[in-house]
């Protein structure tokens, strides 16, 4: 899809899904700004980008802070006067089973896959209502919906994401601005490529038609919401999981 010109932040673009939604806005046309946690690893995405003929942005950014996502949206700003995407990608992981859970471990993805994803939309409203246009696309994950053992604060944190987008979506409407979410299921990731086959045999069973997902295929939904194609789509929770959450 074509999208001269466009300005969009990715947030933890320097690999996985992040890095392949920043590259594809970027094959599109779009001018990106890319954080990671520190701002190494977002200058070689950024190369990666001016590669390909588009301008980039580095920038190290801690989303649980919301100074710190102020100042993202103050510099995207000043370097390209407009923002039209924002893709919430950053987020970690602390898995462990409830009863070893301990506070830190609750506290740390709280704030970074919650309160981050309300920061940088906090930070970044103004703007988008200003200009009465604009797309912000959240990463949540199919267990923020189904839950998963051994995962209650990343899949509190992802469904925690999947209401803050609908509330952002009602409250944002009015101005034209569209808010989505996309809810990745077991996606093929240098993690994913490291568990033993059993295992991974076990992940690949759970999945209707009988495969991983790839980071491509999450950018394909991405690069379609963010696009003036979705220009009525909002508020919506779609899943890339291969049929595991139906």
């Amino acid at each position: 899809m074509s999208r001269p010109d466009k300005i969009a932040i990715v947030t933890g673009a320097s690999r996985g899904i992040g890095r392949t939604i920043a590259l594809r806005l970027a094959k599109e046309g779009a001018d990106l700004v890319v954080t990671a946690t520190t701002f190494a690893s977002a200058n070689k995405v950024a190369g990666e980008i001016e590669q390909l003929g588009r301008k980039a942005l580095a920038f190290a950014l801690n989303v649980a802070e919301i100074r710190e996502c102020e100042s993202l949206v103050k510099t995207t700003l000043e370097k390209f006067s407009r923002i039209d995407i924002l893709i919430n990608n950053a987020g970690v992981t602390s898995d462990n089973l409830l009863i070893r859970m301990k506070e830190e471990e609750w506290d740390k993805v709280i704030d970074v896959n919650l309160k981050g994803t309300f920061n940088c939309i906090r930070a970044s409203t103004k703007t988008f209502m200003k200009q009465r246009a604009g797309k912000i696309i959240n990463i949540t994950s199919v267990v923020g919906i189904s839950g998963n053992a051994g995962q209650a604060n990343y899949s509190a944190s992802k469904a925690g994401v999947i209401g803050l987008t609908k509330s952002v979506a009602r409250e944002l409407a009015p101005r034209n601005i569209q808010v989505n979410a996309v809810a990745p299921g077991y996606i093929e990731t240098d993690m994913t490529k490291s568990l033993p086959d059993d295992v991974m045999q076990t992940l690949i069973d759970a999945i209707p038609l009988r495969r991983m997902g790839t980071t491509e295929d999450v950018a394909s939904l991405v690069s379609f919401l963010a696009s003036e194609n979705s220009d009525y789509i909002t508020g919506q929770i779609i899943s890339v999981d291969g049929g595991m959450v139906m």
